[in-house]
């Protein structure tokens, strides 16, 4: 299959540089355009695409070369991508920075992969003529047959400073595509997972509003787009084609509120084009489990920070620990599966009882635990796997448990750590470890067609 999808990918020179704030006010400036762009964050990040939704009012996907092959890659993006409108990516990290001190599954092997221009933000706070020497390092790190980095936007750079900035830029073979003042810079807030959610910022729509406003002044809002206009065509198989799907609809409840608000858009996505039917269910609001369902999804989130709420809805507690007591299927992690413990410590340390599904309480800690990606080897057969076999995930978590399962060896994809994580038998899942569908695609058609 070939399509023309438009696109471009916003890279950073590191994390917390801007780059979500700034995709976010580039996406507000599109829509003022009369464009309807599709939007996606390069890696596992959940809470990106969150603040790209709010802005869109359509999901945000992810794109990963650690869960997906290229064309999986390639695939999603010109799927969820329509011919005449664009695809805007936000990278992830450092535009180089992948696995380690690698570049694999970083945001330049994805540009690589699907043939993006990259617009690089180069974060020029604190600095004059070393933002030349930054510049320079990042247009000639790779050989210039798959160098993507096609232009640059100065980020917190003064006015009188960028027209030098902007000649360099040049000289280079780059489009300086503008800048953005340090004193009208916009940060987003963060807390232990990354920013807070959007619904936590305060008059965000009028934040995005404003910001799109110092972008129609300062940056080249149409240079981005002839940019991504510049994009080759996209070449990409349907993964879909030889794929066997469910005979039988499968009635899957999933749990979406602010307390478990971690999906995947594709994991969703996946879940319909086999054949399920999804039923959203809140348990922080909601007193029962949806009704006729097969298969409980409990997804990731902030269940800490709601703690006390999701506790005192005793009736969904009740409701969830009879569901597994009785052996029904179950998928849960992260936050999903320290909701399924006795007790779960709030941010200020305080217990309160949870499903009472497993054994023991989630425990706040002062870092990140188990942070990256990870290869789950079965320990014995489970509903995702047989024993022996192995699946790709992630963790990224700060709170951890009293009982935090044997099921699985995980194994560190930077540098080989590994550890014992997960619950699991032949109906259920419960773990830390993250699951991208697309990326275990029969493994999780197996599970759909295994309820059924």
């Amino acid at each position: 299959m070939i399509k023309q999808v438009h696109r471009i990918l916003l890279a950073g020179t590191g994390s917390s540089n801007g780059k979500t704030t700034l995709t976010c006010g580039i996406l507000q400036c599109l829509l003022r355009r009369g464009i309807i762009p599709s939007a996606f964050k390069c890696g596992p990040d959940y809470i990106d695409p969150i603040f790209h939704q709010q802005v869109l009012q359509v999901p945000s996907g992810n794109l990963d070369c650690y869960f997906c092959e290229k064309d999986t890659l390639r695939y999603l993006l010109a799927e969820n991508t329509k011919e005449d409108s664009v695809a805007v990516i936000e990278g992830v990290m450092g535009y180089y920075d992948g696995i380690g001190m690698s570049e694999r599954a970083s945001s330049a092997e994805i540009a690589d992969r699907t043939e993006t221009p990259v617009v690089l933000i180069l974060n020029c706070r604190g600095m004059a003529a070393s933002v030349k020497a930054m510049l320079y390092g990042y247009a000639n790190y790779c050989a210039k047959g798959r160098q993507q980095i096609k232009g640059v936007i100065f980020n917190m750079l003064s006015e009188s400073l960028y027209q030098e900035a902007a000649a360099y830029a040049r000289e280079l073979g780059l489009t300086p595509l503008g800048f953005v003042p340090q004193k009208k810079a916009i940060a987003l807030k963060s807390r232990h997972l990354g920013l807070v959610l959007p619904k936590e910022v305060k008059d965000l729509q009028k934040r995005m509003d404003g910001l799109a406003d110092i972008l129609e002044e300062t940056v080249d809002i149409e240079g981005i787009l002839s940019l991504a206009a510049s994009a080759p065509k996209l070449e990409y198989p349907n993964v879909w084609e030889n794929m066997e799907v469910l005979s039988k609809p499968v009635r899957v409840g999933v749990a979406k509120d602010e307390a478990f608000c971690f999906l995947y858009r594709d994991n969703l996505d996946f879940l319909r084009r086999a054949g399920c039917e999804l039923v959203y269910f809140s348990p922080l609001r909601d007193t029962k489990l949806p009704e006729n369902i097969d298969l409980l999804l409990l997804c990731g989130g902030y269940p800490e920070v709601h703690a006390k709420k999701l506790s005192e809805n005793v009736a969904m507690r009740e409701a969830v620990h009879k569901w597994m007591a009785e052996g029904k299927p179950c998928i849960a992690e992260c936050g999903g599966f320290l909701y399924l413990h006795e007790e779960l410590e709030n941010e200020m340390g305080k217990s309160y009882p949870m499903a009472g599904a497993l054994s023991g309480r989630g425990i706040r800690n002062q870092g990140l635990q188990n942070f990256g990606y990870i290869e789950l080897t079965a320990q014995r057969d489970t509903i995702l796997c047989k024993k022996g076999e192995s699946l790709r995930a992630h963790e990224f978590h700060y709170w951890s448990c009293e009982e935090n399962g044997e099921a699985f060896v995980a194994q560190k994809a930077s540098n080989q750590k590994s550890w014992i994580t997960g619950n699991a038998d032949q109906r259920m899942y419960a773990g830390f470890p993250h699951l991208y569908y697309y990326g275990e695609q029969k493994k999780i058609l197996h599970v759909l067609k295994t309820i059924v």
